[in-house]
Parts: structure tokens; C-alpha cells; sequence
């Protein structure tokens, strides 16, 4: 179909692209909230995710959040960083705030000679808030970190635990080579999962030879993963031996500076004001 001005446009043009989700890749850029310490950021997660689990109020899921988009705007993290919602999430989401809506409780309104309670809905929109601001405090440190810092940081946080024979080195060591390998594994499963997609398929009439098929598929891709992760695996161990052993892995001279102090005696202080506002509200009502 054309028009005076030309053709038009095809509507597969015009509709948006989801953007995925990129775990464990920094954001380009330097900012204060990038040059902190790795370590800062780990402790001002845990600390944050224990406060919210002993104190899940609106007071402290609120002032956490505020610390997030404080950090995201001083990162300067665009908007294109986040990921796309897929439908079926949103489905989900609306589904479980309605049975949960009908499980009531108070705070109880008055809806047109209907007497409704408030309580389980407002639980279910608590609970997905804190769900959200945990998500956003991992996004925030796999944006802002690169994941060499993270083995380092964790070996000089773990040092304490040393006096009760606990291999901190070892651990750390195993979690920095389980975040390296991840990007790669998943880029690696994507061409698997791509080059499977373009092989041509029969048309298979009865349901018993599609299910075969699918079960068929599955195990070739189980096994070429397999396969790949073990090619991928003796590469980075011939890497590591060339480089020193797994000894270079957890050794960074870094350690907190001032930023680090300011940033840690920050959250402590909002984590206090949030812990005071719900033990106030708590004691008044």
C-alpha cells in the first residue's frame, strides 16, 4: 500500500523492541558511586537487605529507594539500562494483587454500600515494593562494578572469618570465576539457542512426534552446553596457570577511602531514621 508521499511504513517498524536484561556488566562512565569501593557496595547491600527483613514498613522500603535513585542519578544510569517487562509478568503481577485484594483485612472503606478491606492489597503492593528496591540494589552494584573487584573485596571482608578456619580465599576465589564465566555462558547458550532455531524443521502432524521432537531438541542443546562450558572452562584454567595461578584472582591492593566512609555512614544514618519512624508508627498505632 502506497500513499502520495510514499510508501508506508511496515508496522513490524513500529513497534518497540524489549530491551534485555545485562547482568554483570558495568555501565560506561566514571562517577563517584563507579570509583567507590567494591566492597562499600557489598556492605551497603546486606546492610539495607537485613533492615528490610527485620523492619519490611513503608518508612524503610521508602528511605532504602530514595538511596537507589539517589545512587542511580549520581551513576548517571540511563534509561536504557532497564530491562523490558514482559507481558506475562505484568499478567502475573495483576493476578497476584487480586487474590491477594480478596484475602482483605484492615484498613476497611465504604465503596458504594460495600464494606471492602484494604489490608491484603496493600501487603501484596509492600511486598513487590521491597521485591523491587532488592532488585534495583543488585542492578545498582552489577552496573557500577566490575566484576574483578568483586573476588578481592569479598577476601578482605571475609578476613575476620580466617580465626575460625574458614577458607575466605578459596570462596572468594570460586565466586570470581562463577561471575566471570557467567556473561560468557550466557552469550555462548544465546548462539546455541540462535544456530538451534535456524536449523529447518519437518512439519510434524501428531502431537506425540512434536513432544518427541521437543524432548529430542532439548537434550542436543543440554549437551552442546555442556560441551561449551567445559571447552570454556579449560580455556580459562590454561588463562589462570598462564597468569599466575587463582592467587592473582582475590589479590587487589584497593581498600575504603573517604567517599567509602561517607557512603557507609550515609545509609547507616537512613537506616536509623527508617528504624526509628516504624518503631515510632509501630508504638503509636
Amino acid at each position: 500500500m502506497t500513499t502520495a508521499s510514499g510508501p508506508a511504513p511496515a508496522q513490524a517498524s513500529t513497534r518497540r523492541q524489549s530491551r534485555p536484561a545485562v547482568l554483570l556488566v558495568p555501565v560506561p562512565g566514571t562517577s563517584m558511586i563507579h570509583d567507590l569501593w567494591a566492597g562499600t557496595k557489598l556492605l551497603v547491600v546486606f546492610g539495607i537487605s537485613v533492615l528490610l527483613t527485620f523492619y519490611p514498613g513503608w518508612a524503610t522500603i521508602g528511605i532504602s529507594a530514595a538511596l537507589v535513585l539517589a545512587a542511580a542519578r549520581l551513576a548517571h544510569i540511563p534509561r536504557g539500562a532497564l530491562p523490558s517487562m514482559p507481558r506475562w509478568l505484568w499478567a502475573a503481577v495483576a493476578f497476584g494483587f487480586v487474590t491477594a485484594a480478596l484475602a482483605g483485612g484492615t484498613p476497611y472503606v465504604w465503596l458504594g454500600g460495600l464494606h471492602l478491606g484494604l489490608g491484603g492489597a496493600l501487603n501484596f503492593l509492600r511486598i513487590t515494593a521491597l521485591s523491587v528496591v532488592l532488585l534495583a540494589l543488585g542492578a545498582m552494584v552489577s552496573w557500577t562494578t566490575n566484576v574483578a573487584e568483586i573476588g578481592p573485596a569479598l577476601t578482605v571482608l571475609g578476613r575476620p572469618l580466617r580465626v575460625l578456619r574458614i577458607p575466605v580465599d578459596e570462596w572468594a576465589v570460586a565466586l570470581a570465576l562463577a561471575l566471570r564465566a557467567f556473561p560468557m555462558l550466557i552469550d555462548e547458550f544465546q548462539v546455541l539457542y540462535a544456530a538451534r532455531r535456524l536449523r529447518p524443521k519437518r512439519v510434524l502432524r501428531s502431537r506425540r512426534a512434536r513432544r518427541r521432537r521437543y524432548a529430542i531438541e532439548l537434550i542436543d542443546l543440554l549437551a552442546a552446553a555442556i560441551t561449551v562450558t567445559l571447552r570454556r572452562s579449560d580455556e580459562m584454567g590454561d588463562a589462570i596457570t598462564a597468569r599466575g595461578g587463582i592467587g592473582q584472582l582475590a589479590a587487589n591492593p584497593a581498600r575504603p577511602r573517604t567517599a567509602d566512609w561517607i557512603t557507609l555512614a550515609i545509609t547507616i544514618a537512613a537506616s536509623g531514621a527508617g528504624v526509628a519512624i516504624e518503631t515510632i508508627f509501630q508504638s503509636t498505632y
